[in-house]
C-alpha cells in the first residue's frame, strides 16, 4: 500500500507534489469506518482517492509519473532523465554540460510482512545522481539506511559540440564517480559501480543489483514496484487498449467467479459471460436475463462503450480487492455514470483487503463529504501564465467543514481552484 508520494519537475508539475494515502490522526474517521485499512504496525491507511481537476490541468501527468518511475524498475536500460518528460521551464537546452535540471521520486510503501520501505531518486541528463533505500517494522521507529548512493564527481566532454549544438543527437562522454554507503553494502554492487562508471554509459538503479545479489528487501520492494503498483493511463479508449495487450494475467482474472460480480454492477441484467481466450476484451460473449426468464447472448464488441470499458476496468478493481494491488486509474469513470461510480467505491471500501483505488476525474459529483474525508479528495490546477500543475488535498482547506454538503458549488465557482483556466 502506497503511504506517501512525493515527485518533483515533471511534466507539468515543476514543484515538489506530495501526495499521501495515510487516513486523519483525528475522530472524524471514525464517521468513515469503511474508508481506510489499519494496519498492524499502527497506521491507518486510505483505500481510495479521487483526483479532480480541469481539462489538460495535469491529472493524467500525475498517473504518468508513477509509470515513469516504475519504468526504471521494469526495463533494464540505464536510468537518466529525458527531455521530453522534464517540465518545460527547467528544460532550456538538451545538453548535459549546460542544463542541471534535475527530477526526484520518493515514494513510501507497506507491504503484507508488516514493513515499511521508504525509496529516493534524484536523476538528471547525465544519469542517477542520488538514490537511497530504507526500511523499518514500527511506525515510531526510524528508518534504517539499506543503502545510499551519490554521485561523487562528474565529468563530461562533448567530441563534436559544434555539430550537435542545435541537434538533439548528443555526442557527450560522460564519466562519474560514486560513493555507496550503507550497513549492508555489498562489496560486488561497489565493484559493479566502479567498473560502470568507468564506461560511458549511465547506470541501472542500485536497488536492481541489490535485489539480483539476493537482498531481500529490494527483491521485495522492486516486485512490489513492478507488480503491485498499476498506474493505468488513458491514452486510447481502455477496452481497446486491453484488447491489444491480450495478458495471461487478465485471462485468469475474467475465469474468477468473483470478477463476475464486479462486472455486473454496470447492468444487473447480465448473468453470466464466456470468456474467449484468443480476444477476451472484443470476443467475449455476454449473457443477460429478460425479466421473463428468456436468456441472450451477445459478443462484447458489439454492446455498448460503457460495458466494454468497464469490462476492462473491472480487472483493474479486481486486482485491488482480491489481489492487494495499487491501481491509479485515469479517468476511468468518464463513460460511468455517477451511481456505477459510487457503486464501484462503496465496493471497495466495502471489502476488507490491502488493496487501494486512486483515481482522476472530472466528475464533480465526487466532491462529497458523506462518502469521503477531505484527506481522500485532491485537486489538480494548472498557473495561467507558467502553465505548471499544482496537486493539493481537500484537508488543506480548514475553512470547509464535514457540515458542508456542496463542496461542488464551491469547486464550480473556482474558490478550490482545479477549474479551467481562461
Amino acid at each position: 500500500m502506497i503511504l506517501n508520494y512525493k515527485f518533483e519537475n515533471f511534466m507539468s508539475f515543476r514543484e515538489n507534489v506530495e501526495f499521501s494515502m495515510l487516513a486523519p490522526k483525528t475522530k472524524v474517521k471514525n464517521r468513515f469506518p469503511n474508508n481506510y485499512t489499519t494496519l498492524d504496525v499502527g497506521i491507518d491507511v486510505l483505500k481510495t482517492a479521487v483526483v479532480v481537476g480541469e481539462n489538460a490541468g495535469g491529472k493524467s501527468n500525475f498517473v504518468r509519473s508513477l509509470s515513469y518511475l516504475q519504468s526504471f524498475f521494469v526495463k533494464t536500460e540505464p536510468v537518466k532523465a529525458y527531455r521530453g518528460v522534464i517540465n518545460t521551464n527547467s528544460d532550456q537546452d538538451f545538453c548535459p554540460k549546460k542544463n542541471k535540471a534535475s527530477q526526484s521520486f520518493e515514494i513510501e510503501i507497506f507491504m503484507e510482512e508488516n514493513i515499511l520501505y521508504l525509496y529516493r531518486l534524484e536523476i538528471d541528463f547525465v544519469g542517477i545522481a542520488k538514490e537511497a533505500f530504507y526500511y523499518k517494522d514500527r511506525v515510531k521507529s526510524r528508518y534504517k539506511k539499506i543503502f545510499s548512493m551519490e554521485r561523487d564527481n562528474c565529468t563530461i566532454e562533448c567530441r563534436e559540440e559544434e555539430v550537435c549544438k542545435n541537434s538533439h543527437n548528443c555526442h557527450a562522454r560522460v564519466k562519474v564517480a560514486q560513493l555507496l554507503s550503507g550497513p549492508e553494502s555489498e562489496s560486488k554492487i561497489g565493484e559493479s559501480l566502479e567498473k560502470s562508471s568507468n564506461k560511458e554509459k549511465m547506470l541501472g538503479l542500485t536497488i536492481i543489483k541489490y535485489a539480483l545479489l539476493g537482498n531481500e528487501h529490494a527483491i521485495a520492494f522492486t516486485d512490489w514496484i513492478k507488480n503491485d503498483l498499476c498506474p493505468k493511463t488513458n491514452i486510447i479508449n481502455y477496452d481497446i487498449y486491453k484488447s491489444m495487450k491480450n495478458e495471461e494475467e487478465d485471462l485468469q482474472i475474467l475465469c474468477d467467479a468473483r470478477y463476475l460480480d464486479i462486472f455486473r454492477m454496470i447492468d444487473y441484467s447480465i448473468i453470466d459471460f464466456k470468456v474467449d481466450e484468443e480476444k477476451p476484451f472484443s470476443k467475449t460473449m455476454i449473457v443477460r436475463q429478460k425479466r421473463d426468464g428468456s436468456t441472450f447472448a451477445r459478443e462484447l464488441a458489439k454492446d455498448s462503450s460503457g460495458v466494454r470499458e468497464f469490462f476492462a476496468w473491472a480487472v483493474q478493481i479486481f486486482k485491488v480487492v482480491y489481489e492487494n494491488k495499487t491501481v491509479f486509474a485515469d479517468e476511468m469513470d468518464r463513460v460511468l455514470n455517477p451511481v456505477l461510480a459510487d457503486r464501484v467505491i462503496s465496493f471497495i471500501c466495502g471489502k476488507k483487503h490491502l488493496g487501494q483505488f486512486i483515481f482522476t476525474t472530472h466528475n464533480v459529483l465526487h466532491l462529497d463529504l458523506k462518502n469521503y474525508m477531505k484527506e481522500q479528495i485532491y485537486f489538480i490546477t494548472k498557473d495561467i501564465e507558467t502553465l505548471e500543475s499544482e496537486l493539493y488535498s481537500l484537508a488543506d482547506f480548514p475553512e470547509i467543514r464535514y457540515e458542508t454538503t456542496k463542496i461542488y458549488e464551491f469547486y464550480m465557482k473556482g474558490i478550490l481552484g482545479g477549474t479551467a483556466i481562461e
